[in-house]
């Protein structure tokens, strides 16, 4: 097992033969933690707890079956981090802004999700930074310092799930789970080399995780390896669910949708398109002009959804944060019946489009890099641009890493396991691909 880089699969085939214990590979991570120039990959740790976590789950017996053959679950042992938008019992959760926290206090219960992944035999490493509120996409936070990336100081992370992109990137998880409202794992996984998994709207538990806009709110994961997805989809997973269906086509928005992508990310585009073709997947080009409403429909019901949630704290919040919420407060009754009509309208047109062609890939963004320390105004509008489309159609997305930036490659709602597995052939094609 190599130190430098971790995979799911290779981390539990030594955990399953006994050549190294959860303890160790705890150890391992919080010595690699807060390894960015801005430390500040994780703003709530614990050693003395996450070392006893590793302790109690190293306890667990060893059975027969499952994954790896010892009768333990696929995350059993391993390092994992949690976006600070979820109680830990004992800790306290800040949703990237220092007065939230103060209001909130010490969490005296487990969510739903924290619950299950101790209950699965995972290593909660920390809580990750976000961008305040989990309401942006570059990882910029003027209480905890902004996310930069490990091992490359003048680059943002992205954001919302910054800390978790951080996270892995340095090593010290080798999965990190976040939430996707309306890009916020796939920029992040995205701008960092790495692959993302948006699942779902619907699927998991928000007990006693904050919500920024129900609507459109996800849960999921930044990872490494696409061959380790499928190992990752059943944390979220219904009972029952399985992989059924075989992709045979895709369909990718025609050139004129990229008029502000960067060139590189056009590159690795059609380089990911050659690689589905290469899979037996057949291409088919789409007219996209009418995704540009998308943004027009899914920031007002973000902003009217967000400003109920905190009403009543607007005035603890930065300015730009203030004046979001603010609007939301404004927008009527009528107006937000207006937009839902205009939402389920989009959402029917995504389902045709689903239905038709099976699976449809597109940047995750349209930038290989954000530059610390720039004016990103802007930002947020252009890269939503390129998200929004299957956040509203409540979507699952894997986000695949490229040569520059990421791809989007997106199923209809409840494909999760065919749409990973999927992926995972797709990366080993890759590994196959790059060892000839």
């Amino acid at each position: 097992m190599t130190d430098a880089v971790w995979t799911i699969r290779e981390l539990r085939k030594a955990l399953a033969a006994e050549s190294i214990r959860p303890v160790d590979l705890a150890e391992r991570a919080l010595a690699r933690a807060n390894g960015n120039q801005s430390r500040n990959t994780y703003l709530w740790q614990n050693l003395a707890w996450t070392l006893a976590e590793a302790a109690r789950v190293g306890a667990v017996p060893r059975g027969e079956g499952g994954p790896f053959g010892d009768g333990r679950g696929a995350l059993w042992g391993l390092p994992i981090s949690v976006k600070d938008c979820f109680d830990l019992a004992g800790a306290s959760t800040s949703c990237g802004v220092r007065s939230y926290r103060e209001l909130a206090g010490v969490a005296a219960h487990d969510s739903w999700l924290v619950a299950r992944l101790r209950a699965a035999g995972a290593v909660i490493i920390g809580k990750t930074h976000l961008h305040p509120l989990a309401y942006g996409i570059t990882g910029e936070n003027p209480d905890f310092g902004d996310c930069l990336q490990p091992g490359n100081e003048s680059a943002l992370t992205g954001g919302s799930s910054s800390g978790a992109a951080a996270s892995v990137l340095e090593g010290s998880a080798v999965a990190a789970l976040g939430t996707d409202t309306g890009g916020s794992i796939r920029a992040p996984a995205a701008l960092c080399g790495l692959a993302g998994y948006r699942s779902s709207l619907g699927r998991g538990n928000w007990q006693r995780g904050a919500h920024l806009a129900q609507s459109f709110d996800t849960m999921g994961w930044i990872f490494r390896d696409l061959e380790d997805a499928p190992l990752l989809t059943e944390f979220f997973a219904p009972a029952g669910a399985a992989a059924t269906q075989t992709f045979t086509r895709f369909a990718v928005p025609d050139e004129s949708f990229f008029h502000d992508c960067e060139a590189e990310i056009l590159t690795s585009l059609h380089a990911t398109i050659s690689e589905l073709e290469a899979l037996g997947l057949r291409a088919v080009k789409i007219d996209a002009k009418w995704w540009d409403e998308a943004f027009a429909i899914y920031a007002p019901i973000q902003a009217w959804e967000a400003a109920r949630i905190h009403a009543g704290r607007f005035g603890r919040y930065e300015a730009g944060l203030r004046e979001r919420l603010e609007w939301g407060a404004r927008i009527t009754s009528a107006e937000i019946s207006s937009l839902r009509k205009r939402h389920a309208k989009f959402t029917a047109r995504m389902d045709s489009l689903f239905a038709a062609h099976g699976l449809l890939l597109m940047p995750a963004i349209p930038v290989a890099r954000l530059a610390a320390g720039a004016d990103h105004s802007k930002t947020r509008v252009r890269l939503l641009r390129y998200t929004t489309p299957f956040s509203m159609a409540g979507v699952p997305v894997v986000t695949l890493p490229c040569a520059a930036g990421g791809m989007q490659l997106a199923a209809t709602r409840g494909s999760d396991e065919s749409l990973m597995e999927f992926a995972a052939q797709l990366g080993a094609q890759r590994k196959m691909t790059a060892s000839a």
